[in-house]
């Protein structure tokens, strides 16, 4: 009972019940934060592709269902929707 009374033994069980937090934590997190940054991907090149096919008269509307695919799967949705419009 003494060896849990110590203060140098319960900052040790502080210290990795906070890691065992923070890991629990970023796992959480990382679901939501590799959406995000499929979504912004996938937006910045929706425009990007908009901006260049101007010049080879190309284009690919920006509404709510090509937002959603190009937000949701990122560049390969990119890539699809550029497929789908070529073989149209």
């Amino acid at each position: 009972m003494e060896l849990l009374q110590s203060a140098d033994t319960r900052l040790i069980i502080y210290g990795l019940i906070g890691v065992v937090l923070l890991f629990l934590l970023l796992k959480l997190f990382k679901w939501p934060l590799k959406i995000l940054l499929n979504g912004i991907f996938g937006v910045v090149l929706l425009y990007i592709v908009n901006l260049i096919g101007a010049s080879f008269n190309f284009h690919i509307g920006i509404n709510l269902v090509t937002a959603l695919i190009a937000g949701t799967l990122g560049i390969p949705g990119v890539a699809a929707l550029i497929i789908f419009k070529l073989f149209m």
